[in-house]
């Protein structure tokens, strides 16, 4: 049985959509026979947790930590953390001996892992879940074109040119990389897709949580999610006068837009009609999905935009519910529109108004909407086969480099 270890940014128990693509992909890829660990580098900290064991054990998932401290200025910081994940993982290889690198963006962990896979003459396939320069824009702690934003774009490129293998989550990244002199041979498209066990079952809605709300008995619109500009929430709360429904929109979970969007929201002649519910604990969102007539994705026209497609609408198919997303291209790769779900004009507030007004007028094609919805996740976006895309490559690696241990 070959061993594959991944070398993540961070991972379970902190909860992200980075999280849970990972722990899909391992638990799909432990059902499928595989021996695979995670090691995330030093940034596992910085995001909450501060961990006193070298190994823990999550979700019947192993992931081993790097216990170092990167200190200094800024790149000199980066560098340092660099050098102590590719330390960390060699040191892995004494121990638990692995014969493929599966490193995951951003550009930090793939060099960690280039430098880790050259000193043991071990092969390397680099994953990019979005490029973490225009994920910087799209957030607010970036500025396209700046000096922080050509270096990592420039660290990528050099991972990508000397990793043996590069896997993308969908074709938006794919099309920019042969822009950028990549073979297409050397990329393999692994969508984000949904595990069925998580997301496969409606729940009916909570009617208790509907009457502390304010929307038993209305037509809701939701968004459940992070809060940042690029997720174009500022269009939906002013597409809800636009309407001819009188719908509610209920907005589930916080971020650097949330004061704006409060203030934005108390300013409307909507305003009745618009609820912010706070983040809440990732054991209660499926109680607000239950409450969710139409699902609202309404980002904005970006490059992080066109080139990612995101997880939440999948998700949102996966459990039978309706979804109406911006015409961007990672969301074009997701819904077809008319038929699995609605697309209406980026950073249009009265096309997206126009349009869940006539989802709302034509309820009695919602059944069968949801169903063609739910089929495709089923057949084209279930991590259960989504993993089954690796394998080729995998398989190839191991041969070329002699590895005789087969899954």
């Amino acid at each position: 049985m070959s061993r594959i270890l991944h070398v993540l940014d961070h991972s379970l128990p902190l909860h992200s959509g980075y999280t849970f693509r990972t722990r899909a992909i391992m638990k799909a890829q432990a059902a499928a026979g595989w021996d695979i660990a995670g090691i995330t580098g030093v940034r596992q900290y910085q995001h909450g947790e501060l961990p006193n064991e070298p190994m823990q054990h999550v979700e019947g998932l192993t992931f081993h930590r790097t216990l170092a401290e990167a200190t200094g200025p800024s790149p000199l910081r980066e560098w340092r953390e660099v050098a102590q994940l590719a330390d960390a993982i060699v040191a892995l290889h004494d121990e638990w001996p692995f014969d493929l690198l599966h490193a995951h963006s951003p550009a930090l962990n793939g060099l960690a892992a280039l430098r880790a896979s050259q000193r043991l003459a071990i092969p390397l396939v680099y994953e990019i879940r979005a490029f973490w320069e225009d994920a910087a824009v799209g957030n607010g702690t970036g500025t396209e074109g700046s000096a922080k934003y050509r270096m990592t774009r420039a660290l990528e490129n050099h991972v990508v040119r000397n990793a043996d293998h590069i896997a993308v989550i969908c074709e938006g990244l794919k099309a920019d990389l042969i822009t950028r002199g990549v073979s297409s041979n050397k990329i393999i498209v692994s969508p984000n897709g949904v595990d069925f066990e998580l997301f496969g079952s409606p729940s009916p809605p909570d009617e208790s949580l509907a009457a502390e709300l304010g929307v038993r008995g209305k037509d809701v619109i939701g968004y459940i999610g992070s809060f940042y500009d690029y997720e174009g929430l500022d269009d939906l709360i002013a597409a809800m006068p636009l309407m001819h429904s009188d719908a509610h929109l209920l907005l589930v979970g916080g971020g650097p837009t949330e004061q704006a969007l409060r203030q934005q929201s108390t300013a409307s002649p909507a305003a009745d009609r618009i609820h912010f519910t706070g983040r809440v604990r990732h054991d209660e969102v499926e109680r607000y999905y239950s409450l969710v007539d139409i699902l609202a994705y309404p980002r904005k026209r970006m490059r992080l935009t066109e080139l990612v497609t995101p997880l939440k609408p999948l998700e949102a198919m996966a459990q039978g519910r309706l979804v109406a997303a911006s015409d961007v291209g990672g969301h074009r790769e997701l819904i077809r529109d008319g038929d699995t779900g609605k697309l209406f004009k980026a950073d249009n507030s009265e096309d997206l108004a126009q349009s869940l007004d006539a989802l709302f007028a034509n309820r009695a094609d919602w059944p069968s909407m949801r169903s063609r919805a739910r089929q495709f996740v089923e057949a084209e976006r279930s991590w259960h086969k989504n993993i089954y895309r690796y394998e080729p490559v995998y398989h190839s690696l191991l041969g070329q480099k002699g590895i005789s241990r087969a899954a």
